[in-house]
């Protein structure tokens, strides 16, 4: 028959194993939020103020890989304009030298980024290529797309 001070001494390097694994399984990290890979799916020709655009559509192939907390309402953070339940991720579009093209505040889950989209002026030579930045604004972190080509 084993003492009871014996079974205890037994019992806790099985303890401790159990604490470990425990641990392990707790603490195992998140998966890293990819970049966004940016692709072109179409054009739209449409009027405005007196004056014909082509929207420039796409898409963003990993989209699935964005949490939906990401674009969750978030009043707590500043406003975009009178839009005080904006989303916590805001994503702008950037020609090839970095110039803010156009934005979206509002997109409600990562499926809303296969409708994203900027526009220019019918008979203006749009740039080359395009890229994203998705800036989440409760973390403060920015994931910054592929160049993407604005011809099919």
């Amino acid at each position: 028959m084993i003492s009871k001070q014996k079974s205890t001494l037994l019992l806790i390097p099985v303890l401790i194993a159990i604490s470990f694994l425990n641990q392990s399984v707790s603490s195992t990290p998140t998966p890293a939020i990819p970049n966004p890979v940016l692709y072109l799916t179409g054009y739209e020709l449409y009027q405005a103020g007196g004056k014909s655009f082509i929207r420039y559509k796409y898409d963003v192939f990993n989209k699935d890989a964005y949490p939906a907390a990401m674009f969750a309402a978030a009043p707590a953070l500043p406003p975009c304009g009178a839009n005080t339940k904006a989303s916590r991720t805001w994503v702008d579009f950037f020609d090839q030298s970095g110039k803010r093209l156009y934005g979206f505040c509002a997109l409600t889950k990562p499926g809303d980024l296969n409708q994203i989209w900027f526009s220019i002026e019918q008979g203006i030579v749009p740039p080359s290529w395009v890229y994203i930045e998705m800036t989440d604004r409760q973390t403060n972190t920015k994931y910054k797309s592929n160049l993407a080509d604005t011809s099919m």
